[in-house]
């Protein structure tokens, strides 16, 4: 049995000892019944650059065909098309289901799968109880590759160009470290149909990050990103994780964290809902107290979205980058999406760096991270 690869919010572990075949697709088997049993027939699925990516998405294909579902494949693309495609319409039906292969921001050796089932993050108990179900599972199942080819990719390009069209030929410029995660060239396009001059840091996707791993949450993979923007002139910059739902901003030397970003947005708003977590800074809910209502939950971004429904928040962040607007968008985690209202901002005459400064001090302690066994 492999249990430790079913964690709270996700599957995840190292490929192939933990990710392997016949494990791979009792979960794409189990997921598939489940959304048949509701009514359903599509599922889309994507994956990362990842080396065994493809080969996860066909065992997971697999399994989903043994359930009987039809497979809507959105290939290589950000965990945010992912989401986006759950939105869509395919034949004249709500999508609704998805799963996203990607290892996040680990290193190349890990992957593992995000699931939404109607619209909703599959998490916590729903992923212990589909674990105890596979390990009792002695189902057989062949090799199906049958997928439906989509190009819900472009469509949430074409949509994002035409949703910040008021950015057009801004004269604003922005440096950004992708970190050979697998948003670059989908943020590449957008920004060059919106003819905004950007600079992207290893902006081809790479499973193996030869430059850095893809987290701005630690405070060294920020470096490059600080040094290039120190030597050159750019109105902002930012960094995203590996498969891009993630992302952090930098200004004028100072790393805006989620909670300070969390602040300047809503200082633009009136009245807003903002739900942050337990790591956020005190001072984030203060100031936000005094123009709206700041609500404080637990951590962990199926825990947030959650949240975000049940009040119909403005908008939600956590520490670790994720970054959800429920206003004029769908309330998931979005990088790409997220580094357009920044800019959307940034044209708008505000200046992270010295909103930033106008802050009350804050003295924050950063995550102190254990390297503990996998199994434990």
């Amino acid at each position: 049995m492999i249990e430790h690869i079913y964690r709270e919010y996700d599957i995840r572990g190292i490929f192939p000892q933990d990710l392997n075949k016949d494990e791979v697709k009792k979960i794409g088997y189990h997921i598939g019944l489940r959304i048949k049993n509701k009514g359903m027939k599509y599922i889309a699925v994507g994956y990362d650059s990842r080396s065994h990516s493809i080969t996860l998405f066909e065992w997971i294909v697999s399994g989903l065909n043994k359930a009987g579902l039809e497979v809507l494949s959105i290939g290589e693309v950000a965990t945010p098309v992912a989401y986006y495609t759950t939105y869509q319409d395919y034949n004249g039906e709500k999508i609704k289901n998805c799963i996203m292969i990607t290892g996040s921001h680990n290193p190349p050796e890990y992957n593992g799968f995000k699931i939404n089932i109607e619209n909703k993050p599959f998490y916590g108990e729903e992923i212990y109880a589909l674990r105890d179900e596979i390990n009792k599972s002695s189902i057989e199942i062949e090799d199906n590759f049958k997928i439906i080819e989509t190009n819900f990719r472009q469509d949430y390009i074409d949509y994002l160009v035409k949703q910040f069209s008021n950015l057009k030929a801004s004269p604003k410029t922005i440096c950004i470290d992708n970190g050979n995660g697998v948003g670059g060239p989908i943020a590449r396009e957008i920004l060059d149909r919106l003819e905004i001059k950007a600079k992207i840091l290893y902006e081809n996707s790479d499973g193996n990050f030869p430059n850095h791993l893809a987290d701005p949450s630690i405070d060294s993979n920020m470096n490059d990103l600080k040094k290039e923007m120190s030597e050159n002139e750019y109105d902002l910059g930012c960094a995203f994780d590996g498969d891009t739902d993630r992302i952090y901003f930098e200004d004028g030397g100072q790393t805006i964290k989620p909670d300070s970003f969390a602040i300047i947005v809503a200082r633009t708003m009136k009245n807003p809902i903002v739900v942050g977590e337990v790591k956020c800074t005190k001072v984030m809910y203060d100031e936000i107290n005094k123009i709206g209502k700041a609500v404080m939950y637990k951590t962990g971004h199926s825990n947030i979205k959650k949240k975000i429904s049940e009040l119909n928040a403005t908008f939600a962040v956590e520490l670790s980058g994720h970054i959800f607007f429920n206003d004029r968008y769908y309330g998931y985690d979005d990088g790409i999406y997220v580094m357009l209202r920044g800019l959307e901002l940034v044209n708008n005459g505000t200046n992270f760096k010295e909103e930033y400064d106008k802050f009350p001090k804050m003295f924050i302690t950063t995550e102190i991270k254990i390297k503990v066994p996998e199994e434990t």
